[in-house]
C-alpha cells in the first residue's frame, strides 16, 4: 500500500482522529491517551500501531513511560493531494457566485422595468 492511501486508511477512523487531536497538543503517555475511550488498553494501543505503521506517530520508551508524539511531517502528502482539489472547488465557487451575481442583476433589472410600467 502506498504512503498516502496508509494515511488516509489511518485518518479514516474518528478514535484515531481524536488520538491526533490529543497529540496536537503536546507529547503524552500511552495511559493518558486511552483515558477519554470506552475501550481497553490493548485496543488503543491498535490503534497506535495503524498511526505508527502509517507515520504520523512515534513512541518512545522512558522507563515506565511510553510517550506518544505526533509526526505532522507525514500529513504533508494529504494537504499536497488536497491543495489541487482546494483550487478545483474554489475556482468553482468562483464562477457559480459569478453566475449568481450575474442572475441577480438581470432580476433586480426586470423589477425595476416592471415597476416602471
Amino acid at each position: 500500500m502506498d504512503r498516502l492511501s496508509e494515511t488516509f486508511q489511518a485518518l479514516a477512523d474518528p478514535t484515531r482522529r481524536a488520538i491526533l487531536a490529543r497529540l496536537a497538543l503536546g507529547e503524552t503517555s500511552v495511559n493518558e491517551l486511552a483515558g477519554p475511550f470506552d475501550m481497553s488498553l490493548p485496543a488503543v494501543s491498535k490503534h497506535l500501531k495503524v498511526l505508527e505503521k502509517a507515520g504520523l506517530i512515534s513512541r518512545s520508551r522512558e522507563a515506565q513511560y511510553r510517550p506518544c508524539k505526533l509526526e505532522p511531517q507525514h500529513l504533508m502528502p494529504v494537504d499536497e493531494w488536497l491543495t489541487a482539489y482546494r483550487r478545483l472547488w474554489e475556482t468553482r465557487f468562483d464562477r457559480l457566485d459569478a453566475y449568481l451575481t450575474k442572475l441577480q442583476r438581470k432580476n433586480t433589472k426586470r423589477k425595476r422595468v416592471t415597476k416602471g410600467k
